[in-house]
Parts: C-alpha cells; structure tokens; sequence
C-alpha cells in the first residue's frame, strides 16, 4: 500500500489565506494562535488532553509533493508563486503545549503555535482533527473506566468506530483515558498496547452443538479460555455446557477455565445467576466479562444493582463518544507580530461564552498544601509567577469585583515547548507513561468533586490583574470603534 501523505489535511480556505497572505507580503508577520476547547464533553467536570504525539509526527512530515502542487495547480485558485513556495515549504514555526496527558479544562490554551502567518494557518485542520478525536475518547475512556469502580475495560470499538483511523487513534486515546486493553490487533502492534478478545457466536453457530464449540475451542487455547455462553440460552444450555468443559476438558489438563461471556439480555441479573452456578462448580476463580452497548451509565446501573461483573467490553458508546460525539476544540487567533511588537487579538460574539481570551499568554496550574489543583491561572507572556505563591493577587473574571489572592499554593506552568527551531524539543514519551500520568493527577491533584458525573465542581479559570485589565482594554477599545 502507498504511504499516505497528509499534508493536504487541510480545508481549502487555509489554503486560499495563505495564498492572500503571501501575495499581500504578509508572509514574514506571525501570528499566535491557541487551541482551546470550550465545553467538557457530556457535562463532566474535565477533560484529558490527547493526540499531541500525532500532532508532532504531522509537523514533522508535514511537506508538499509534485502531485500535491499539481492539483492545487488543476484548481485554478492560486498564483504560481504561491504554488513555487510551497514545494520547497516546511514549517519554521514555534509550538507549545501542554503534555500529553494533561488534565484539562475548558477556555484554556492547550497548544499554542507562534509562526508566520502562513505557516500557523496551514495547520489548523490537522490539529484540530488529532486533537478533538483523540481528546474526546481519551475523557469518555476515563468516564467509563470510573464507573467499573477498578474492574478492567477493554475497547471492543473498531467495527463500530467511524473508520479505520477512527479505531486504531481511538484505541490509543483510550489506554491514554484508562482502559486495559484494546481487540484492536493493529493499535496493540501499532501502540504496543495489550490485545484481548474472546470468541464469535459465529464459532459456537458453527459447531453442530454449543458443548462442542467450546471443547474444540478450549482445547486449542487451554490457557485463555473465555466461553462466549449467551448464543443459545445462558443458562439452560451456555453455562452448564462451558461447566463439564471445564470439568472435563481444561482440569484434566490442569487449566483452569479464564471466563465466560455475556454478551446480551439482563446483564446485571444473568451475571448473578451466572456467578452463583461457576462458584457452585468449584470455578470461583472464573470471571465473568460483559459486552453489549456499554457506556459509564450503564455500567453504573449494572454494578448498583448487584451485578456480577468482573470486566467490561466497551464498543461502540466508547469509540464514537456516542452521548456527546463532539468534543469542540477550535483555533483562534490570539496575538500579532508585527514590526517587533505583539499586538493582542480577540474576538467577540453576542455569545459571552465565545469570546477569546487575547494575547500572548502563560497558563499555570495552582495547588492548594494538599497538592490539590485549585485553579488555573492566565498571565501575559511577559510575566514570571512565582513556584510559591503568597498573597499572591488575581481576578476571578467571573466576579472582578471580589478581592482574590492564593496564599500558601504552588504555582506550575502547564506548556512547555513541543517544536522549536525546526525540530522536535520534547522527548517522545511511551503511552504507558502518559496513561500513568493522567492516573496520577486523577488520583493526588484532582478534586473528587470534580471528578463525578452529575453536577461536579467546577474549576476555576483565573487571571493575573495585568492580563485581565489587557482583556477588559481590548473589549472597551472595540466597543468604541
């Protein structure tokens, strides 16, 4: 197969802006844009940020073929200057992110690109699209992976995800989000990510009896055996059957049988049912996996009404974000260079919620003694907060009024530099690494109020005096004019 080139990622007005810069002799300005979001996904308390490792590697590769400029060239929209440029082109700008990983929250700079004007408006799709896709099912993951209270998920989503891309990213975002293990065998290769699965009713319909499928099938994988149980009748016939294979199969083998699996009916009530005949057997050391249109909603019904679960597959709800399949990340421009001096953009809407935060900017994240994080904080580029923080002043942009300081936290800066100088700054980290950290921060930084599904807490979005006022002076200055 022909390696793709996705260089043109791109939707054509990016394309026709670059063209207008370059013949208006704006190419050489820069530009500071942002990617923030602006809404957590299915009204959660946060988000995980995900797909920054796609971004760099798009960066990195990130040039125009023959091909590429002749059919630009067949589209008749822009000058052969234009189209001379870009076969030479690279990307010579600057990008800082977050890490990957990074708990989020909405409104806040999770990338920044600083570049001349044609080069920050090339990328835009492309970020957007790795970063919104991965983004989305890297905080949908965590949602479900919370609701199994610590039994395992797995992604059981690729033949129900939007397309092959959309499985093998998808199954990456959620390792990164929290799940065990993906079906997905090209993510497991491509990410190194653990592969499970079990077995088809088509195995079991292919047998000329339910007992038998499950023999051949136990005795061809002795040491992972998990019986698909609910193709005929789950009880009557699918678990006493995996039962005397069990007996009479795996234990004179001296196996044990792994599992079986629900895969349709009254999950909470047929896994208890289920558990109770394994456990009369002696096979109490035989978990019971579930699958069927799961999402953290269901689950949490399953485990409250006593269900006997001890992983869940997870398809569809999970590969599509199905209750809340946008995850909204935009990329707005922010701040101008021009002739040595940055000039802060901002744009307005009758829409509060859409107006931008302007300029060129430093987002920190602020922890309480506890190691809690309390808020987050913008300041203009310009300014340097301290790692201990007392009496420290800012504005609360929802009540200016209120007089604010963080006494006795610490303060940490959330970007730190991704691509600088024409190459790659920041070390590639290992997925396991990421899915530690978004663990971890879960885990000590926090709040559990934030982290619940109905109603959760709310975190604060601060501003230094000196940005909020820079914000306050752009809006007046528009109004006027």
């Amino acid at each position: 197969m022909k390696e793709r080139q996705l260089s043109l990622l791109m939707d054509l007005y990016e394309l026709t802006m670059a063209n207008g810069y370059f013949l208006d002799g704006n190419a050489d300005d820069k530009a500071v844009f942002d990617v923030f979001y602006r809404k957590n996904p299915d009204n959660g308390g946060f988000a995980i940020f995900a797909g920054l490792e796609q971004v760099i590697s798009y960066i990195e590769n990130l040039h125009f073929t023959v091909e590429d400029v002749d059919y630009l060239r067949s589209l008749g929209l822009y000058d052969e200057f234009f189209l001379q440029y870009l076969t030479d082109y690279h990307f010579t700008g600057h990008i800082d992110a977050m890490l990957e990983g990074t708990i989020v929250y909405p409104n806040e700079p999770l990338l920044t690109v600083t570049a001349p004007l044609i080069d920050a408006q090339l990328i835009e799709t492309a970020l957007l699209a790795f970063i919104n896709h991965q983004s989305l099912i890297a905080t949908k993951a965590r949602r479900i992976v919370k609701a199994a209270e610590g039994r395992a998920v797995s992604d059981f989503g690729a033949r129900r995800a939007h397309n092959a891309d959309a499985a093998i990213y998808g199954a990456r975002a959620a390792y990164i989000g929290g799940v065990s293990s993906t079906a997905t065998v090209l993510a497991g290769k491509q990410f190194g990510i653990p592969v499970s699965g079990t077995m088809a009713h088509s195995w079991v319909m292919y047998y000329k009896s339910e007992k038998e499928a499950f023999k051949k099938f136990a005795e061809l994988y002795p040491d992972n055996a998990v019986l698909l149980v609910d193709t005929y009748n789950v009880l009557d016939s699918g678990v006493p059957h995996a039962i005397q294979v069990a007996k009479e199969v795996l234990e004179p083998m001296g196996k044990r049988l792994a599992g079986v699996r629900l895969d349709s009916g009254d999950l909470a009530y047929l896994s208890q049912q289920v558990r109770q005949a394994l456990d009369k057997a002696g096979l109490t050391d035989c978990k019971i996996v579930a699958s069927n249109s799961l999402d953290e909603y269901t689950i949490t019904s399953l485990l409250h009404q006593g269900g006997c679960i001890d992983m869940f597959g997870v398809g569809e709800r999970l590969i599509t974000a199905k209750s809340d399949p946008v995850f909204g990340g935009v990329y707005k421009l922010a701040a101008v260079e021009h002739e040595g001096l940055c000039q802060p953009r901002i744009k307005i809407s009758e829409t509060v919620e859409k107006i931008t935060n302007p300029g060129k900017k430093r987002v920190y994240r602020i922890y309480n003694q506890e190691g809690y994080a309390i808020a987050d904080l913008l300041t203009l580029a310009s300014e340097t907060v301290p790692a201990l923080l007392d009496n420290y002043q800012y504005i609360d942009p929802q009540k200016p009024w209120k007089h604010r300081v963080f006494t006795g936290c610490v303060a940490r800066e959330l970007q730190v530099p991704v691509w600088h100088d024409g190459k790659r700054v920041q070390k590639e980290r290992s997925l396991d690494e990421i899915a530690e950290f978004v663990q971890g921060q879960l885990d000590h930084e926090v709040w559990p109020e934030e982290q619940r599904f109905d109603n959760p807490h709310v975190h604060y979005l601060d501003m230094s005096p000196a940005y909020y006022q820079m914000k306050m002076e752009l809006l007046s200055h528009i109004d006027r004019d």
